[in-house]
């Protein structure tokens, strides 16, 4: 009897434990709690460095657009459920554009990193679960995220690590390892939290590594411990939401 009893307390503990640590039922909360509903029908715009920003999701189709005058030309790049396309005062280029890949990557980054953690729930993403770790002093879970290479875009080889309030499920922390223009690894804190439309964005400090032999995973360690360079600051301003 004390076996059994043993067993199915083990088997208890076990099963609560799986529902806690489960990574997509995690995501699932902070894509609700950042949003939810609003973020499938809803406009965006904003000012990033020097670029106007639109940012759109109508009922499944997606269109991301970067506007801004370089040597007095006015240059627009869409990315669309159709594909990128460039404009020039108004004519379509994209078929002369030779960094038309990078142009593109470009736009998807900055609506990416916006959006956090909407798409996390994309097809070709994975997620696994690092365990917990603290933050100023704040408990957070940890999400790995990797891409499969089909649908995972040029990048798929980024990871990222994604630190998960857990008392209310907010994603608050980033790191990642990125492998394009030289690759590198960055870690983001947030700052001037807000929900505008419906929606919870985030501005970040922007760090880089001091030491390169650190995973991104213990990054929340080397914050702590001010082993981290600022870098840079990433400010969404002038930003309005339109949800419908």
């Amino acid at each position: 009897m004390v076996r059994i009893t043993a067993l199915i307390t083990l088997l208890l503990i076990i099963t609560n434990c799986n529902k806690i640590v489960d990574p997509q039922r995690i995501i699932d909360k902070a894509i609700e709690n950042h949003g939810g509903n609003n973020y499938e029908n809803f406009k965006a715009s904003f000012d990033f460095r020097d670029r106007h920003y639109v940012l759109e999701h109508r009922h499944g189709l997606f269109q991301y657009e970067r506007h801004f005058t370089q040597d007095s030309v006015r240059i627009k790049d869409i990315l669309n459920n159709e594909g990128y396309k460039r404009y020039l005062d108004g004519l379509d280029i994209t078929d002369t554009v030779k960094k038309a890949d990078a142009y593109e990557r470009s736009v998807n980054s900055v609506a990416y990193f916006a959006l956090l953690p909407y798409r996390l729930n994309d097809p070709a993403v994975n997620k696994s679960y690092l365990g917990t770790g603290e933050i100023a002093g704040e408990p957070y879970h940890k999400i790995l995220v990797t891409f499969d290479q089909e649908g995972g875009g040029e990048d798929y080889t980024d990871e990222f690590v994604y630190w998960i309030h857990t008392g209310n499920l907010t994603m608050d922390y980033i790191a990642y390892t990125y492998y394009t223009d030289g690759g590198g690894k960055r870690f983001r804190a947030p700052v001037n939290v807000r929900t505008v439309g419906g929606i919870r964005f985030a501005d970040y400090l922007n760090y880089k590594e001091l030491d390169e032999n650190i995973g991104i995973q213990d990054y929340d360690r080397q914050y702590n411990q001010g082993r981290l360079e600022l870098l840079s600051e990433i400010e969404l301003e002038n930003l309005e939401v339109h949800s419908d």
